[in-house]
């Protein structure tokens, strides 16, 4: 590892560690003294290495070499067993880093305050990729190849991954898939795409994230193969990252929203440019949807949906981990967006951001101190009256729901309303002779999950009605992923029990936390739904990934 130093007289190094087994640390071929500390239960030990003279000039640098392993209660990484895979026939192994877990996986400065670059040579019977580019490979006589990485882009730890596997691929545009239009109005929209390639890589059902913006390699879940492509502004998401939390990064994870909401709201210009301001409309409504959910499972008054959360005393961030950095994130660029007098004034502003900030680590300060100056010098005088009329503290320090109410052009999800209104009213006067097939028939898949998730906003439906519209509308036999999450959703919240064996089924087939934390919860809080949930989960402990694993013991009471 290289290091240099950024204050004169330095003495010795400390590194984040947790549960690795640290053999030696030496430099230029000399021992040094290590001491692994006391483990803290969130953030694992440090490993406080002594120099064996203080090093006297700043901008001096040199390197470690650490002999380490990983153990088995590594949180970083997901091995699976060939059994495990879809083939049967060889292991697959994939790492998880953000947000804190970089730590499990290597010793470092696990934050995102330090950028780094990384080489990497891997040897592997299995083809081995990573979050940088591919250099060489070596295939050796026993059947081993030695693959060679290097990142040239500064990252921040989180951002390290690998994956190893039976893995094939195809080549299909001259970076990336079908995603390089992303990445062009990517380009338009903010500044040219520096990481040189961009892969896909589709991992197991256990991954618990929708997507990982790992630089040149993102991981997706395999649930965003619907078939009928209603699933890639996740590809579009994460694309966006390549800019807005990759290349401009948060100072710490009390920031996170500078990572997530304005990646959010650059998806969703992104679709805007492809499909039309409704498809942008529409995307936030949903968003909107799934901030209310998150505020409401944490409390209205709870600091985990505070904008910036206070992360100080230990707290663990994916304890915090939920729609809130995205969407309030987003709705506060929205509303800002809209003061300043819409797209054409704000979008040269997003341009102008990640200019300025690029390679850079910061704060939710650093962020508006900037906002006030570009528009001051753009506009004049004029423009700052405008911002000082939005109540940024409420908005960043606030808990709860955004402080405004966005107002989202509903022409998309009118026919969603209406639809759901007419089911909730017929729980009255149960005359369903007026429902058909075809009341959805004209429906895309983010209408049929519109229309669901305003059903959940109700009163829980009769069982006779949600049979009913399972035998109209064939909604248990849906495969897209997040319809069958929000039909679930909607019968378990009715404690409709036909549906516990589907639950049962989908929470153990893909380990997505979007839908399988949820399940879980409704379920474990559902009429004999609490020692299914329990069992269920007991069953199954090792599908899940370790990250997703500590989180669903906390949601259904098997852990504190």
């Amino acid at each position: 590892m290289d290091f240099v130093t950024l204050i004169p007289n330095v003495e010795k190094v400390v590194l984040d560690t947790s549960y690795l087994d640290i053999q030696s640390v030496c430099l230029d071929g000399q021992a040094l003294k290590h001491t692994v500390e006391e483990r803290h239960p969130n953030l694992g030990s440090a490993l406080i290495i002594e120099l064996p003279a203080p090093i006297a000039a700043a901008d001096t640098k040199f390197q470690l070499k650490i002999d380490y392993s990983t153990t088995e209660k590594c949180t970083a990484v997901q091995f699976l067993e060939p059994e495990q895979t879809v083939g049967k026939k060889h292991p697959y192994l994939f790492s998880q880093c953000q947000s804190i877990h970089a730590r499990a996986f290597t010793p470092c400065q696990d934050s995102p305050s330090v950028k780094l670059t990384y080489s990497a040579a891997v040897t592997s019977p299995l083809r081995v990729i990573m979050s940088a580019l591919q250099t060489s490979s070596d295939a050796g006589a026993d059947g081993m190849t030695t693959y060679r990485f290097e990142q040239r882009t500064t990252i921040p730890s989180y951002l390290i991954a690998i994956a190893a596997g039976n893995l094939t691929g195809r080549e299909i545009g001259p970076r990336s898939t079908d995603t390089e239009k992303f990445i062009a109005i990517g380009e338009e929209l903010l500044t040219p795409y520096e990481w040189g390639r961009y892969d896909l890589l589709v991992l197991p059902p256990s991954f618990p994230y929708g997507g990982m913006e790992n630089p040149c390699l993102t991981f997706v879940t395999p649930t965003l193969l619907a078939g009928d492509k209603s699933a890639v502004d996740v590809v579009a998401h994460e694309i966006s990252h390549s800019w807005m939390g990759n290349l401009v990064t948060t100072l710490n994870w009390q920031h996170f929203w500078l990572n997530e909401g304005w990646t959010v709201f650059t998806e969703r210009k992104i679709a805007g440019r492809l499909h039309g301001e409704a498809e942008r409309q529409f995307s936030a409504i949903i968003g909107w949807k799934a901030l209310k959910e998150s505020v409401e499972h944490f409390g209205q008054d709870s600091p985990a949906t505070v904008l910036k959360p206070d992360l100080s005393g230990g707290i663990d961030p994916d304890d915090y981990f939920s729609s809130v950095p995205y969407e309030k994130g987003f709705n506060l660029l929205y509303h800002i967006e809209k003061v300043v007098g819409g797209p054409a004034i704000f979008e040269p502003y997003m341009k102008a951001h990640v200019i300025r900030f690029a390679g850079q680590s910061i704060t939710t300060d650093d962020w508006m101190k900037h906002l006030y100056q570009y528009f001051e010098e753009a506009h004049g005088k004029e423009m700052v009256d405008k911002l000082n009329t939005i109540d940024f503290d409420r908005w960043i320090n606030g808990t709860g729901m955004p402080p405004v109410d966005p107002h989202f052009d509903t022409t998309l999800a009118d026919a969603c309303y209406h639809l759901a209104k007419r089911w909730d009213e017929a729980r009255e006067s149960n005359d369903l002779s007026s429902f058909s097939a075809k009341d959805i028939e004209q429906f895309s898949a983010t209408q049929k999950i519109v229309f669901l998730e305003r059903l959940t906003d109700c009163a829980p439906l009769p069982h006779h009605l949600l049979a009913k519209m399972d035998e109209l509308y064939k909604m248990t036999p849906i495969r897209n992923a997040d319809v069958r999450f929000r039909w679930q959703q909607l019968c378990v919240m009715a404690s409709y029990e036909a549906i516990y064996p589907e639950i049962v089924a989908f929470v153990t087939e893909q380990g997505r936390m979007k839908f399988v934390r949820p399940l879980y919860r409704l379920l474990y809080r559902a009429k004999n739904g609490a020692d299914l949930a329990q069992q269920t989960y007991l069953k199954h402990k090792q599908f899940y990934h370790p990250i997703a694993a500590q989180l669903i013991e906390k949601d259904i009471g098997l852990k504190q």
